[in-house]
């Protein structure tokens, strides 16, 4: 027998819905329980007791999936509505910026938070731009707070770097380096190899401290990739791009997922051949410059066939955040399966994040962070109706 919710539960049961959980059954007549911020219970209705003094939901005719994921944006780091106020995405005034950190240019009330819930997206990974070689640390958090450092899941998700036309772009008009292709590989190539001797200094000097060099935060950083803790996160379009960041991952053997890949669908065996992520888009814009050329929405399905783990972007503010539901159905309608569309906007994403243990999916032992619908998530008529992130409801559509 169900008990109604009552002042001050911590228990939450969402019961009768149709819960999609990603990675294991749909259960057309479901309940999830939720125990503070962690899922507790997942399954058919009739298979779930609901823990007394929970605060019920009943979902009749609703849907229930995980919060959806983003896997690359700007959100919080580029706000929309501002240019030089509110725009911290690039410091163009040196190409080579590891220290840089995104965490340090997020502000939690930009609008675009708020566009995200409203599209059910409940976590983010934000980057620092494309202009640099090196751009900086990247940050994944959820999508609801005041204080970053409370909305951070990692603060430190990866190393951006840039191949292709905009760092030569930035730069050369600037006459400084790189001013072609092979400067932004040489100049990243230079670092990796300088971080490479500043580790060997500090591993000498456990033995020795007298030779213990001095504090370098951008050698730390790219020792962060070197040691494995972090990938780097290759902005590339073209295949000969993605190629130079693949030949420079093997050089330095460090882990790398290609951001964009725009072109990554003509050289698909040779991305899956070595077990490379792609984080794909945005494809919802026009041909702007060159290396967009081949922009399409069959890449993400063409990936996928060839057995790359594949998400899907929106690289907001380029396209809103609210559409990464619209740009997964959208490669949905190109040729990708739909199951592997949704998992580009849920478990690819986490996993490709390196988060998956905690989001990405309903999964018990998972963060509450689930989305109520009136129908298919990928579906343009249905409506989010609720969202819930870490157990607590953060929007609903009233």
């Amino acid at each position: 027998m169900i008990e109604y919710m009552k002042e001050g539960d911590i228990l939450l049961a969402l019961t009768n819905g149709r819960i999609i959980t990603v990675t294991g059954p749909v259960y057309e007549k479901g309940t999830i329980v939720a125990d503070g911020d962690k899922i507790s219970r997942v399954g058919l209705t009739t298979d779930v007791q609901i823990p007394s003094g929970s605060r019920v939901l009943d979902l009749a005719g609703k849907t229930v999936v995980p919060g959806f994921i983003e896997s690359h944006c700007h959100v919080g780091i580029m706000e929309e509505v501002y240019r030089i106020e509110g725009d911290d995405l690039n410091e163009t005034s040196n190409p080579v910026t590891p220290t840089l950190r995104a965490i340090d240019a997020v502000y939690p009330g930009d609008l675009a938070f708020k566009d995200a819930l409203e599209a059910g997206v409940t976590t983010i990974h934000t980057l620092p731009g494309s202009a640099n070689v090196i751009g900086g640390i990247t940050l994944i958090m959820k999508t609801h707070g005041l204080v970053i450092d409370n909305m951070a899941v990692n603060p430190c998700a990866g190393l951006k770097v840039a191949f292709g036309e905009n760092p030569k772009r930035i730069y050369g008009d600037q006459s400084k380096m790189p001013k072609t292709r092979m400067a932004t590989a040489a100049m990243l190539r230079e670092q990796m190899v300088k971080a490479m001797s500043y580790r060997d200094k500090n591993q000498k000097a456990k033995c020795d401290p007298d030779k213990k060099p001095e504090r370098d935060l951008a050698m730390e950083a790219l020792g962060m990739v070197l040691d494995g803790t972090i990938p780097l996160r290759a902005h590339a379009h073209r295949t000969d791009d993605i190629m130079t960041a693949i030949r420079i991952a093997e050089e330095f053997k460090v882990k790398i997922i290609i951001e964009h890949g725009t072109e990554a669908h003509l050289i698909a065996d040779e991305i899956a051949d070595r077990s490379i992520p792609v984080v794909t888009g945005p494809s919802f814009t026009s041909r702007a410059k060159v290396e967009l050329g081949q922009r399409t929405f069959e890449t993400p399905g063409i990936l996928s066939r060839r057995g790359v783990k594949v998400a899907i972007m929106t690289d907001h503010p380029v396209i809103p955040i609210n559409y990464l539901p619209l740009c997964a159905a959208l490669a949905v309608k190109a040729g990708m399966d739909y199951d592997e569309a949704l998992k580009a906007i849920t478990i690819n994403a986490a996993e490709i994040l390196g988060i998956s243990n905690r989001v990405g999916s309903i999964e018990e032992g998972k963060d509450a962070d689930l989305v109520i619908m009136d129908g298919d998530p990928l579906e343009i008529k249905t409506k989010v109706l609720e969202v819930f992130i870490n157990g607590n409801s953060v929007y609903q559509n009233n």
